[in-house]
């Protein structure tokens, strides 16, 4: 009689296969593939009771599905085994080719071990093939369909017709396990593309928010910014700039991008721009504006860089900052020049004097043209047979001797018969101030002080210097002076002082005592100040009352 069922036996069986098989592929996520997994062992192999477990991470395997008996799937679902007692169960019992099985005789050891289980007690097998309730069968699933990376294991228990399975339930049985594999397998395979779908909309997502918020960053900027070219026969020049740095520099975009900052800014700048280009970091500096003017501007650059090729663009911030170094320059004019009458004051004197001062005294030299010529190529005995070595430039190579190719310009005070020409220092005190001041009042004074400042600045040359000492006291620095030129000068100075000035409707007159001094190198700047002070005292006293009257 069984032996006249079997191949209607069979062909049910593999009808329900087949359809168990077929559901397997229209489950959507893991969890639905594994619980389809789960009950289409129920529905289509005969068993009453089915279990997934799923390999994880860490190498432990979790009961991720469970068909069949509502209480035993909310008792073990979730629960997990470790590897190690699985690879023994694995390594046990009879070996059905793909299959493994445990019967309760051998599978006594098992009770304790921490792998999830259900099973109930029942009777002895009345016969050979009867199933024990506490028989176990595992159907391991492999990746790739047969492999040994393991996937997790199906184990079933209590097959509804009492038996153990024949060579044809076994053979249904691990068929259905490698298609099993093989669709968990797709299902995670979907799961990660759909994982890695999301997590790339969410970076495309992010990344063109970013850019956005780049973009609206850039152009709504309160202050200039330009995106600029970096290395190449391009570089520096402007690729993008926003409102606020056409606004700055009067130009319009599509002006901006014909040019670079380098053709923009200040001839005077060029080196610090180049600096910071190639740094990055921050600069100050000049940036021309459409009618000519150039404006001050802090520029700080960052490097933007692409992984592939390395830096490719300039990110450029521009601040105005055109008021602050306007007060920068007023304040630090006011720290250098006199309140009253806008003249370098007593320490920018000082301060310009002593650029012009060595502490060494200028030793005239005796070398010839010829010899001068010789020393720039080599060592060269001079006229008192001294052996002078010199570098390569020209200057000579112990700066200390004082040799005549020294790069200092050495001042020195020219002699009373010959044509030098050096630094002259003019010391003026003007007469008859204090009786103007203390007659007429403090406002009439400065009026008068201003006026004399006026007068000198208008009777020196541009490269000269008009300092107020303090007082009614002025200096004035000319440089290459004979001592001639230097008398002219001061007779100059002192016609041009006499004339009467008008105040308030009134005129008054002062004079003015020059002295003349030389500065020289290995002299202080207090030096030569004490010395055209003094001098200007003996020609002071050395004048007659009359002339140094004042009206």
């Amino acid at each position: 009689m069984e032996a006249e069922s079997e191949p209607y036996v069979r062909l049910a069986t593999m009808r329900q296969l087949h359809q168990a098989v077929a559901d397997l592929n229209t489950a959507r996520s893991l969890a639905d593939t594994l619980q389809t997994v789960a009950d289409g062992i129920v529905a289509g192999l005969g068993y009453e009771l089915a279990c997934v477990n799923l390999v994880r991470p860490d190498g432990d395997l979790v009961v991720a599905a469970f068909a069949g008996n509502s209480a035993a799937e909310s008792l073990i679902t979730g629960r997990v085994g470790s590897r190690t007692s699985w690879d023994r169960r694995l390594a046990m019992g009879e070996c059905w080719d793909g299959l493994r099985f445990i019967p309760h005789t051998d599978g006594w050891v098992l009770l304790d071990d921490d792998v999830p289980q259900w099973h109930t007690e029942g009777p002895e097998p009345r016969f050979e093939d009867e199933w024990h309730p506490q028989d176990r069968l595992y159907a391991p699933m492999y990746a790739s369909g047969g492999g040994q990376d393991l996937l997790g294991v199906i184990s079933v228990d209590r097959p509804r017709n009492g038996r153990r399975p024949g060579s044809w339930g076994r053979e249904a049985l691990q068929m259905y396990a490698s298609q099993a594999a093989i669709a968990i397998s797709n299902a995670r395979l979907r799961a990660n593309m759909q994982r890695a779908l999301v997590r790339l909309e969410r970076e495309q997502q992010a990344l063109r928010a970013s850019e956005e918020s780049f973009r609206q960053a850039f152009e709504y900027a309160p202050s200039g910014m330009a995106i600029a070219e970096m290395g190449g026969d391009q570089h520096g020049r402007l690729l993008r700039t926003n409102d606020a740095l056409c606004r700055l520099l009067g130009r319009p975009a599509s002006v901006l991008r014909r040019y670079s900052f380098a053709d923009l800014v200040h001839p005077e700048d060029v080196g610090t721009l180049l600096r910071t280009s190639a740094e990055g970091g921050r600069a100050e500096l000049r940036l021309a504006r459409r009618d000519g003017s150039y404006l001050w501007v802090s520029l700080r650059n960052s490097v933007v860089a692409d992984t592939a090729d390395g830096p490719r663009f300039l990110l450029t911030h521009v601040e105005d900052i055109e008021e602050r170094k306007r007060h920068e320059l007023h304040l630090a004019h006011r720290a250098s020049h006199d309140a009253l009458t806008g003249l370098p004051n007593s320490a920018e004197l000082r301060a310009r004097l002593s650029a012009r001062l060595c502490e060494r005294p200028h030793a005239a030299s005796t070398t010839t043209a010829v010899e001068a010529l010789d020393a720039a190529y080599g060592d060269v005995e001079d006229a008192e047979g001294r052996v002078h070595g010199f570098r390569a430039d020209g200057f000579e190579a112990d700066a200390v001797a004082g040799g005549p190719y020294d790069h200092h310009v050495h001042a020195v005070a020219p002699d009373d018969e010959g044509d030098a020409k050096g630094l002259a220092v003019l010391f003026c005190d003007l007469d008859g101030f204090k009786s103007i001041n203390d007659r007429f009042g403090h406002h009439t004074g400065d009026a008068v002080l201003i006026e004399v400042a006026r007068r000198l600045t208008t009777c020196v040359r541009d490269g000269d210097t008009v300092a107020r000492l303090g007082g009614d006291e002025f200096v004035v620095l000319a440089d290459g002076l004979g001592a001639a030129d230097a008398a002219d000068l001061a007779v100059r100075l002192r016609n041009a002082i006499i004339p009467p000035i008008r105040v308030d409707g009134r005129a008054v007159r002062v004079g003015a005592s020059f002295g003349i001094g030389w500065a020289g190198c290995g002299m202080t700047a207090e030096e030569v100040l004490r010395s055209a002070d003094q001098r200007m005292y003996v020609e002071k006293r050395s004048r007659s009352k009359v002339h140094r009257r004042a009206g």
